[in-house]
């Protein structure tokens, strides 16, 4: 696996750098048979340390974790503790992941926007929304189970994503409630 390891105005020196390939390989290699590669990032928050991991898995879905404390290694095994957790949720799933599909996850690059956040005092002049950024965001092709696993192993709360069964773009998010909401256009009467 490769493993890229950054510091947001942070020098990671040689032995944290070992620490994290030593660390990261064994706990990633527990749960999934051919991990691809990592991001590790480390960066400053106030008085704490925060790691963000990054990992692309074989199977062509993504698990991120972050971790924060007061020292940098302990946001790393913070990190990667919860890394574990999630990989060892699906560990099964993860493996079996391949057995069903016939072809390779797809993933389509679309267009992205960041659009600025009107002030509520202000009274727009216009309703056309003033960018700020666009960008390219990856749509992969999946099924439901895979998109809430997806989901929940990138920590995100809502996931776009093309519907295997029917080609068309489908949602699924976390609701208030806990539970798991999808949103299926195409089956609108």
């Amino acid at each position: 696996m490769r493993i890229q390891i950054n510091g947001k105005q942070i020098d990671v020196g040689a032995a944290l750098s070992e620490h994290v390939e030593k660390h990261l390989n064994t706990s990633v290699g527990k749960y999934s048979e051919h991990p691809i590669d990592a991001n590790v990032t480390f960066s400053k928050d106030g008085h704490e340390f925060v790691c963000d991991i990054s990992v692309h898995l074989s199977t062509g879905l993504n698990a991120q974790a972050k971790g924060r404390a007061g020292n940098i290694y302990d946001s790393f095994e913070g990190a990667v503790n919860r890394l574990e957790t999630q990989l060892r949720r699906y560990k099964r799933r993860l493996k079996d992941h391949h057995k069903d599909r016939i072809d390779p996850i797809v993933a389509l690059g679309v267009p992205s926007y960041v659009i600025a956040a009107g002030s509520d005092t202000d009274e727009p002049e216009t309703l056309q929304p003033v960018i700020v950024a666009e960008m390219e965001t990856k749509v992969q092709t999946l099924s439901v189970g895979e998109a809430v696993m997806q989901m929940e192993l990138s920590g995100a709360a809502m996931l776009v994503f093309r519907n295997t069964t029917h080609g068309g773009v489908n949602v699924v998010h976390t609701r208030e409630d806990g539970n798991i909401g999808w949103i299926d256009p195409r089956n609108i009467k």
